[in-house]
């Protein structure tokens, strides 16, 4: 039975990550008091027919919650139980934005009489020691709700398959912004661009004739013997620090072509060999002018 711990900033993407939990099974519980966390799963695990993983849900309302928190996941774990701890993050730019779309009010604004952007820094002070003991952390900054819950999958199949890190091969476009979540980044920019090939342009790295456009260039293809060469022997590595997830990017221009085919083909790489492995693409929709 597995226990998961889901925390983060308020407008993040707590609710989306709630509702994939539910969709994958887990049974869901809003602002249980913290304290009563190693009392309720003993009491469930002992309960005949209960066989469902459960998902604690917190946010900072219950924010002189969060010592007791560290204690209560140290005694699940103490007795054995499986426990993770996910904290879904964003920046405060797009949770600026996002709460002026929806008009909603940040919790802390009534709570604390502050505006909404005090509000969410005072939110990230308070939950700074909860992101740095978590064991999974997602920007959604980026990503869009799909993306969201193929990293959700990602962290549920891991668990289910008896742990392991998580790596995210993840493409990006330069021009829309970096990938700040990325743990390693590789510009992929040098290589010969497939946007100015007429009929490719239209496509993306996920279609063949880019994908061997990318790779037909002697460049790229000893860019990938030394891409393979150095991940398979930092994973390991990593593996050993007790690293649970690690995401390596990849930038080309509009993220639509070279780093999409990259990413591809890493992702593809690292599964032969037995890593759980999520793809991203997070620029790959939108509309790409071209740039050098």
């Amino acid at each position: 039975m597995e226990f998961i711990v889901l925390t983060g900033m308020s407008g993040a993407g707590k609710t989306q990550a709630s509702n994939t939990l539910e969709d994958m099974g887990y049974y869901c519980i809003d602002n249980m008091p913290a304290a009563l966390i190693a009392t309720f799963a003993e009491l469930y695990t002992q309960t005949p027919g209960r066989a469902q993983n459960v998902a604690f849900i917190l946010d900072v309302r219950g924010e002189q919650e969060f010592d007791t928190l560290f204690g209560q996941i140290d005694l699940l774990k103490k007795r054995g139980f499986a426990c993770r701890t996910v904290f879904i993050d964003c920046n405060d730019r797009v949770l600026l934005n996002r709460y002026k779309e929806t008009r909603r009010l940040h919790p802390l604004v009534a709570l604390r009489n502050v505006t909404v952007s005090e509000a969410i820094a005072l939110e990230r002070e308070l939950l700074e020691p909860v992101k740095a003991r978590a064991d999974y952390v997602i920007d959604t900054s980026t990503l869009t709700p799909m993306q969201l819950r193929d990293r959700i999958k990602a962290i549920l199949f891991a668990s289910e398959s008896g742990g392991g890190m998580i790596i995210t091969c993840l493409s990006f476009g330069f021009k829309y912004g970096i990938a700040t979540e990325a743990d390693l980044v590789f510009d992929v920019r040098c290589f010969p661009n497939p946007y100015y090939v007429p009929e490719l342009r239209d496509l993306t790295g996920l279609d063949d004739p880019v994908r061997d456009y990318v790779f037909s260039h002697e460049q790229t293809r000893a860019f990938m013997d030394k891409l393979y060469d150095m991940v398979d022997f930092l994973l390991p590595q990593y593996m050993d620090e007790g690293k649970p997830q690690l995401i390596i990017a990849f930038g080309c221009t509009g993220g639509k072509h070279r780093s999409v085919a990259i990413a591809e083909a890493l992702a593809s790489h690292l599964r032969e060999k037995n890593y759980n492995t999520v793809t991203i693409h997070r620029d790959i929709i939108k509309k790409f002018t071209g740039d050098k």
